[in-house]
């Protein structure tokens, strides 16, 4: 059983945050709770987990399915106990499994226990006492008969990106690559594994660990993500490259092999990133940001490299134009539709590379649960008041996304920054509205009640009147928005300054300049997550009691 770990309550307030579905479960459980339910919750879990391509889903102790309250549990308090549940479920399950993990968590609220249960393998539905189970969103049911089978027919699919190649062994691979892979891995897993134990892995270990290797193998997987360039020929006829394009009135390019995990940097490196400024009218401080966030383009870039389909013999392309980017690689858009992820109303089932997909989950390359899209390349630009960005299917064979750098319309971009409420569906229709793009009627009347558009159908324009409320210099530097960095650099530099602090020398300091727009609820949440953010980072440290601790610098 591993018990609480820094990662612990963000993972907790995500669950709470998304709600009951097929792969999450809560229960208010206060002492005891029937070995039978948890085994049929298990499977179901399990199975669900396989069929959305996730690693594990969660049974969660402790917390009102309906309020999603933390209300605590009692459940198997002594360790020994909650122990043996393990080995319970791995009698009676076929075929015999158990939990990835039992996490026991203390929070506001009570105690709390998160089941991890891992996905059910593939080609084998998960079975509780003989009777296969599924979820229903919430509700548990019996494993139909069409999902009994999309889950055993895995095992004869095949995946390109497992495949072994025979002749490639260590001496094919790049030092450099395979040390930064380390490095990574060791980050992720640092709750659960020390670093000595990983420093004395041979590198066969480690990499049969990352899921790079399969016995010891080399893979398709390994050479794309640490291969040596001159070892490319291992994947022949397949084509492994990535391909830098300017285009506009100064032309060039430039080629990047394996190793991708080292080569998706040295790409970035490649795009013009000049900064963009806008001054809203009658301000003195102007808007200044980079053209392209690194985390954006990384996050559209690893996705081509999971995501394409290479027996097309292909390169993954990366297009620069003036003040636009577009990634496209080949193979259509695999899982659902962007929208689906963009909304956060779907969860990958499957993947075209599945086991590349999970070696780059495993190096922190990009995540399985869908949320890249969503949180790091739409909310990254809301964030930096630029337009959305755009995927082209037209073409059934390839994925393009458009990646906007430059600001459009500059009533959106004021909106976005003096509107801190605006959720992602509104800053959606407003993004629709400033690329005279078609809008549903419901999204118009929404936002014509909040005076965000104006005009009629189809000549709708966002509201100058509105977008330029930041007249009120006062009122813009209140409720402008500043991104974490600005508010760590504070924290920092008053550690400097006075070597420690109380968490409520911090909230004195920081909470006055925080947007005025924010609730005091919003801004004691505010400062919490970026005090754990320094401390996950090892910038700082705390020291003493909870009630009366001090925090200084790491």
């Amino acid at each position: 059983m591993t018990r609480a770990n820094d990662s612990l309550p963000d993972l907790l307030k995500t669950l709470l945050a998304a709600g009951e579905s097929e792969v999450v479960e809560f229960k208010e459980t206060h002492d005891n709770f029937p070995l039978s339910d948890i085994g049929k919750y298990f499977s179901a879990i399990a199975n669900e987990a396989n069929l959305r391509g996730l690693e594990a889903g969660w049974l969660v102790f402790g917390v009102n399915d309906k309020t999603r309250l933390v209300t605590g549990t009692r459940f198997r308090e002594e360790p020994a106990r909650l122990m043996a549940l393990k080995q319970q479920i791995s009698d009676v399950v076929e075929p015999s499994t158990s939990f990835k993990d039992i996490h026991v968590l203390e929070v506001p609220g009570g105690r709390v226990v998160l089941f991890e249960i891992p996905a059910a393998p593939r080609g084998m539905p998960i079975a509780w006492q003989g009777h296969f189970y599924a979820r229903n969103h919430d509700s548990l049911v019996p494993l139909s008969l069409v999902k009994q089978d999309q889950i055993r027919q895995q095992g004869g699919a095949q995946d390109w990106s497992a495949a072994i190649c025979p002749e490639a062994d260590l001496s094919d691979l790049d030092s450099g690559a395979v040390a930064k892979a380390r490095e990574l891995f060791k980050a992720r897993f640092k709750s659960r594994l020390s670093e000595a134990d990983i420093d004395s892995w041979s590198d066969t270990a480690f990499l049969d660990r990352a899921k790079l290797t399969i016995n010891g193998r080399i893979t398709r997987t390994t050479l794309l993500l640490l291969g040596k360039a001159e070892s490319t020929h291992h994947l022949s006829p397949y084509v492994a490259e990535l391909t830098w394009k300017l285009e506009g009135p100064e032309r060039a390019y430039e080629h990047f092999h394996p190793p991708f995990l080292l080569q998706t940097s040295a790409l970035y490196q490649r795009i013009r990133n000049l900064r963009l400024s806008f001054l809203p009218p009658g301000q003195l401080i102007p808007v200044d940001i980079p053209k392209y966030e690194q985390a954006i383009v990384l996050e559209a870039l690893h996705n081509c490299i999971a995501h394409q389909d290479y027996t097309a013999c292909e390169r993954v392309l990366v297009t620069e134009r003036s003040g636009e980017l577009e990634f496209s690689n080949a193979g259509g858009f695999f899982d659902g539709t962007p929208d689906d992820y963009v909304l956060g109303n779907r969860t990958p089932r499957r993947y075209r590379n599945r086991f590349l997909t999970e070696a780059m989950v495993t190096l922190r390359m990009m995540d399985t649960m869908g949320f890249g899209i969503r949180e790091v390349m739409f909310r990254g630009q809301a964030r930096r008041y630029l337009p959305m960005p755009d995927y082209d299917l037209s073409d059934a064979s390839h994925v393009a996304l458009k990646l906007s750098g430059r600001f459009l319309d500059e009533n959106y971009s004021r909106l976005l920054l003096t509107h801190d409420d605006f959720t992602l569906a509104d800053i959606l229709a407003l993004d629709r509205v400033q690329k005279r793009l078609p809008i549903d009627d419901d999204a118009i009347r929404a936002l014509r009640r909040r005076g965000m558009i104006e005009g009629r159908k189809p000549t709708l324009h966002l509201s100058a009147k509105l977008a330029e409320a930041t007249d009120d210099k006062g009122r813009y530097i209140r409720h402008r928005r500043q991104d974490d960095a600005h508010y760590r650099h504070l924290i920092l530099d008053y550690l400097k300054q006075f070597k420690t602090a109380s968490r409520d020398d911090l909230r004195d300091m920081l909470l006055p300049v925080l947007p005025a727009i924010l609730s005091t609820e919003q801004k004691e949440n505010k400062l919490k997550n970026l005090l754990a953010a320094l401390r996950r980072d090892g910038a700082i440290v705390r020291e003493g009691p909870p009630t009366k601790s001090l925090w200084r610098l790491g």
